[in-house]
């Protein structure tokens, strides 16, 4: 049985600074003796421990040693069979599980507000993507989870779907019924795959929802950097399953995953593991102590409306992660663009992202009182200054388009750049979202149609990041055809 009072790797990188090995392997800067100004800004021992593949500190391409060690450890804690650790996020978990799972020409049921690495986990896979369009909170303005029955109706329209995709839970919080879900994939023959890039605390308090693997799905990829306490761009892929799946899996992930892991992002997911096995249920209590406080004292400021568990139960909600602060503004009169704005320009607070009409601000494990404090007050003032306004029914969310070809097609086809404007009725040979939270608009394959161009000129207005074409300022997308 794996011993949570260890940690195999970052104790092994700890001996390999303590000996003092001299390095004539790379990084070039050679334990950060060559990047002195780069030392002396983020530490000696950041440098010190940024690593590569030997003997005593194992390989992520083939773990047999410390690293290995340190994912069984990991694969304990979150209730799986196996775990790889990731270090190109979440985006190569999901890619990993579809690449895994599906092959070209293969159908998978996915919700359409899942995150862009889907869509590129359906080019390099060649798999056919099965929409189910979330349910819209029209006072919100957001989507949300998938209803049980919404599944139910796709698995038995496409019976030969090889999975059924969830994100557990959605950026702002929501979560659809996992379990039940869960159920259905498995009654037919289906894998149960789960986006889990803003749940990695949730098996830390039964106060939270479930997480994919209590409820027995075959996969799960999970962002520990989010919310467990590792470096960003550290992940874990989490599977549930015989030992030859996850030997399958291991070469799905060498045909994308870097043969250069850094060590240190490795080692911030062993040292995370060992303070959430020791000290989890302590922290994440701390943290929706804040976030009730958070949203308690929001609620009570005129012109602002901080959702929470009273959306569970509303049309696709099931539950909701009460870490999550969305924050709905439309009653001042402003985006939530220019919250945003407002927040980090005159009380010098960043938020997580925002929207047409909310903010999210994620209360996490490095959070206390004066931040929490800091962040009402400021909300204070800017509801102060802006005033209460009528809030207008103008909720924007556009239809999902109509799939014409696969992702994979539109992405090999041949294509002409065309402006926006004069995009309608086209195939969109690109994606276009917003980042964060990252969800398209429109994705390759798609008819373009006028509410896309509509949406997608509102956020170019509101100056939003968008991502997606080659064209940095969206003016021109790229559509099929010569």
């Amino acid at each position: 049985m794996p011993d949570q009072n260890e940690m195999p790797l970052l104790e092994a990188l700890k001996k390999y600074v303590e000996d003092g090995v001299i390095s004539f392997h790379v990084p070039g800067h050679k334990q950060g003796r060559g990047v002195p100004l780069w030392r002396e800004y983020v530490g000696a021992r950041v440098l010190q421990i940024d690593a590569n593949g030997m003997e005593d500190l194992d390989n992520i391409c083939n773990p047999i040693g410390v690293i290995k060690q340190s994912e069984r450890l990991m694969a304990e804690l979150y209730d799986a069979d196996d775990c790889f650790f990731l270090v190109n996020g979440t985006t190569q978990g999901v890619q990993a599980m579809i690449l895994g799972s599906c092959e070209p020409g293969d159908e998978i049921i996915v919700p359409r507000n899942a995150h862009k690495s889907t869509i590129g986990a359906f080019i390099l896979s060649g798999a056919v993507p099965v929409y189910i369009t979330p349910e819209i909170n029209e006072e919100l303005g957001i989507a949300m989870g998938m209803d049980v029955e919404s599944v139910q109706r796709a698995v038995e329209k496409h019976i030969y779907a090889k999975a059924v995709f969830a994100i557990n839970p959605t950026y702002y919080g929501v979560v659809s019924d996992i379990r039940a879900i869960t159920a259905i994939a498995h009654d037919n023959a289906m894998m149960m795959l789960a986006d889990e890039a803003h749940g990695a605390h949730f098996p830390f308090h039964d106060e939270l929802p479930e997480h994919a693997m209590k409820v027995g799905a075959d996969m799960s990829s999970v962002s520990i950097h989010k919310t467990g306490g590792s470096m960003t761009q550290s992940s874990i892929l989490l599977i549930k399953g015989e030992e030859a799946w996850a030997a399958n899996m291991k070469t799905v992930l060498n045909l994308t995953q870097t043969t250069s892991a850094s060590y240190v992002l490795m080692a911030s997911l062993d040292a995370a593991r060992y303070q959430l096995a020791h000290e989890g249920t302590q922290l994440i209590d701390k943290v929706l102590q804040l976030a009730r406080y958070a949203r308690n004292k929001i609620n009570q400021i005129d012109g602002l409306y901080a959702f929470g568990q009273e959306v569970a139960g509303t049309p696709g909600s099931f539950g909701f992660d009460e870490t999550k602060l969305g924050i709905n503004v439309r009653r001042l009169g402003i985006t939530g663009y220019e919250m945003e704005y407002i927040l980090r320009h005159e009380h010098n607070i960043q938020v997580e992202m925002a929207d047409l009409y909310n903010i999210l601000a994620i209360i996490g494990i490095g959070d206390d009182q004066n931040t929490i404090d800091r962040l009402i007050e400021a909300l204070k003032k800017v509801a102060l200054k802006q005033g209460v306004h009528p809030m207008r029914n103008n909720t924007l969310v556009p239809c999902v388009p109509h799939v014409v070809i696969s992702p994979r097609e539109a992405y090999y086809s041949r294509k002409r750049s065309i402006r926006l404007e004069q995009a309608v009725g086209e195939i969109s040979g690109e994606m276009i979202m917003a980042y964060p939270p990252g969800i398209p608009a429109v994705c390759p394959g798609e008819r373009i149609t006028q509410d896309v161009v509509d949406y997608v000129n509102i956020l170019k207005e509101e100056e939003c990041q968008l991502q997606g074409t080659e064209d940095p300022y969206v003016n021109y997308i790229k559509v099929l055809g010569e």
